[in-house]
């Protein structure tokens, strides 16, 4: 009892993100031998650093520059890939169910069938105000233009 140890979840990480350019910790977290000595010589002036030695301290602090997290990735392919193969399943499903699991398509819808029922109406004079018998020229037996 005494000492309580905190847990890594609980401790600030490392993340690269364009829109949070200073991490909260270095991504080096345990240095080498070389890398402490190359963090001692960057505290005297810098333009006794080769372009080598300043790379290497950037990449102590970051993971990747500003140009390598906006290079694109080919994971659109993937995606794109996964929704055509389930369009792909979906259309099989369907074809396979028109084929096996529905009756033939019913007789009324059949052209001659809503002909027939088109002049039925007609013959009603089903809503003659504003449904089908309103656009029917009852006198010369043809559509109104």
């Amino acid at each position: 009892a005494g000492v309580v140890k905190a847990e890594d979840y609980t401790l600030p990480v490392y993340v690269d993100r364009r829109d949070v350019p200073l991490p909260e910790v270095a991504f080096v977290r345990d240095l080498s031998a070389q890398q402490r000595a190359l963090k001692e010589k960057e505290k005297a002036s810098w333009s006794a650093l080769s372009v080598d030695e300043k790379v290497e301290l950037y990449r102590i602090k970051f993971n990747e520059t500003y140009a390598e997290m906006k290079k694109g990735t080919n994971e659109w392919k993937t995606i794109l890939g996964g929704v055509l193969f389930f369009l792909g399943v979906t259309g099989i499903i369907l074809i396979w169910q028109k084929n096996f699991m529905y009756g033939p398509v019913p007789h009324t819808f059949s052209d001659e069938w809503l002909s027939a029922q088109t002049k039925r109406m007609l013959d009603m004079r089903v809503n003659p105000v504003q449904g089908i018998t309103a656009q029917w020229d009852f006198d010369k037996n043809e559509w109104k233009k």
